[in-house]
């Protein structure tokens, strides 16, 4: 006879309130609910459960182990006390006005990257719905959202988090993340929620005291590896499948960043990506709307996008870092740390035409030969950016592009990876060039863990040639910088670069050419031995020109006969030193600058 494993949690409907918990290590589970203690049935797999009458929304409850252990529940909804607190029963009807959405395809998308509690100075979902108009003027289809499951206190990036089902109370809750996708949508945007599978934070981190959701079997860099692969392993499996498809089903979100999957170890003969991404193809199905999953993995390998029939586990798509690698590289001369791999034109001529930069060559870097040329996956499989929350975070000062770039340097930047082939990711406030940092921070109550983030965070730095002292990711003033100031209405170069990306963004989702993801649409060169780049991109019967120039001086280029200019970065337009000029037949094009041409 087959098992069905039961979902968990506590679900309430109609002032009724059905308990479930996997607990198969203890011997006795009680709930004990607004002071009254009840016994819980356990099944054959340490399934415990129980059906209350008369419960209500905000009823607070933990369960007793072992008549001991009094802890929250491991699939809480809400979490109003902090994670060492009660959990709250949640009402989940949600009254929603999405009916005719359907979803964004992933090629189609401008995905925006943000973080709830630094995006406005009310550090919620309420701050994020009252910028819906500017995102939607700017461009942007798709909101991309940093981890909101339940964290210590309320300043962290969302990577700490210990109650996977539970929106962050500070945030909103459940009720207002719900509001919020619900408000995107009437906007036409998509939202994908960045979720994590491969760790839970340190503090408040109680699973293990039900069952083995973690194992000693692997390593991650973050604490203890989460239990896909080793004994009592379908627990955790189910557990975390739930959860996706919480987040997807009952939250209406529209996709999910899973954050590196690298470090999600199963050696199961079915790997738990693979089955996540057959459970939200069905729930696609069901619903008729498009769900996206995109996962961050350091491995230049296509086996997690490629579809089952080959093998793949069928993702919709990957974040690529070697874009940012080789582009940053280029724009701002570092080559220490890991971007010891990067540092020529060449390296972003490669991503620009195979996605990945290592495709079998030796890397310095990783002192070994990395990667495969994804031959066989079209360009909207594979998300590029200019900076992200890692990129700039994982900074000793936070400091974005905006502080080593002139402001022809930021717009050439901004059209190197807008334009390219790619699906295109903007972090918050790049399109304006805030100035104000993104660095790590927390707010954890426990002082050893405190100094030991403390301590991990400077040696985590060696790699690095910077200098200056390491902000104190406990300090709330560490938070506090890093809120966007939202200024650019006083500055006119702010107000031209945000501009400009509206530009390169309306030019990115409505020409013919750019809908065509072929692998076999790009060619791309480095630019005469030149600093400098030039892409052919074909699609819908029409032909792109993008050069990039990345050198402080004029080049030239052989002028195509006939053709229509699209976007000048050097244009006065753009306060630029001025638009591109035709000499003796050939092409001057300005220093530090993008020209997107149209072949006629």
């Amino acid at each position: 006879m087959s098992y069905s494993y039961p979902t968990v949690g506590a679900f309430y409907h109609n002032h009724a309130c059905t308990f479930t918990v996997w607990a198969p290590t203890p011997g006795k589970v009680d709930l004990l609910i607004e002071g009254k203690l009840h016994s819980l049935k356990m099944d054959e797999r340490g399934f415990w459960s129980a059906t209350l009458r008369n419960v209500n929304p905000g009823a607070k409850y933990v369960y007793v182990l072992d008549d001991e252990k009094k802890l929250p529940d491991p699939a809480s909804r809400l979490q109003t006390d902090g994670v060492h607190g009660h959990s709250s029963v949640v009402d989940p009807v949600y009254t929603w006005n999405d009916h005719a959405w359907k979803g964004i395809q992933l090629g189609n998308m401008i995905i925006y990257e943000l973080h709830v509690g630094t995006f406005t100075s009310t550090s919620d979902f309420n701050g994020v719905i009252s910028r819906l108009d500017y995102l939607h003027e700017l461009g942007v289809n798709t909101i991309e959202i940093l981890p909101v499951a339940q964290f210590p206190g309320s300043r962290n990036w969302g990577y700490d988090g210990v109650f996977p089902f539970a929106v962050q109370d500070s945030y909103g809750g459940p009720a207002g993340l719900k509001a919020l996708v619900d408000a995107a949508h009437a906007k036409g945007i998509a939202i994908i929620l960045d979720v994590v599978y491969n760790h839970l934070g340190p503090e408040g981190n109680y699973l293990g005291e039900y069952a083995p959701y973690f194992t000693d079997k692997h390593k991650t860099g973050w604490g203890k590896a989460l239990n896909f692969d080793d004994a009592y392993c379908d627990g955790v499996r189910h557990y975390f499948w739930q959860n996706a498809l919480m987040w997807l089903d009952e939250f209406h979100i529209d996709g999910l960043r899973l954050d590196a999957v690298h470090a999600i170890w199963d050696f199961s003969a079915k790997h738990f990506i693979d089955e996540l991404s057959q459970k939200v193809q069905a729930l696609e199905a069901k619903s008729g709307r498009k769900k996206v999953l995109v996962a961050e993995f350091d491995l230049n390998n296509p086996r997690y996008i490629n579809p089952h029939p080959q093998g793949g586990y069928a993702l919709d798509g990957q974040w690529i870092d070697e874009y940012h690698h080789a582009l940053h590289s280029v724009v701002t001369g570092e080559v220490d740390g890991y971007y010891e791999d990067f540092g020529t034109v060449d390296h972003l001529v490669r991503s620009l035409r195979d996605s990945y930069v290592y495709t079998g060559q030796y890397s310095k870097h990783r002192k070994k030969h990395f990667g495969i040329a994804p031959k066989d996956n079209s360009y909207d499989q594979f998300v590029v950016f200019a900076q992200n929350h890692d990129q700039v975070g994982n900074r000793m000062p936070g400091d974005r592009i905006t502080h080593h770039l002139t402001f022809e340097g930021l717009k050439m930047t901004a059209a190197a990876y807008i334009l390219s082939p790619h699906v295109p990711m903007l972090f918050m406030g790049e399109e304006y060039g805030e100035k104000n940092p993104f660095q790590y921070f927390i707010s954890h109550t426990d002082k050893d863990l405190v100094e030991a983030v403390r301590k991990g965070r400077k040696a985590e730095f060696s790699y690095f040639n910077w200098e200056g002292e390491v902000p104190d990711p406990q300090a709330e003033e560490t938070f506090r910088a890093c809120i966007l100031s939202w200024d650019y209405g006083n500055n006119n170069e702010q107000q031209t670069l945000l501009n400009f990306y509206k530009e390169i963004i309306a030019v990115k989702r409505e020409h013919p050419a750019f809908q065509d993801f072929a692998r076999d649409t790009v060619t791309a060169n480095v630019l005469n031995g030149r600093k400098a780049v030039t892409m052919e991109k074909r699609g819908g019967g029409r032909t792109l020109l993008l050069i990039i120039n990345f050198e402080k001086s004029q080049i030239d280029y052989l002028a195509p006969g006939r053709y229509n200019v699209l976007v000048d970065s050097a244009s006065e337009k753009w306060r630029g030193p001025g638009a591109v000029e035709v000499q003796n037949g050939k092409l001057i094009v300005q220093p530090e600058s993008a020209l997107l041409l149209e072949i006629k």
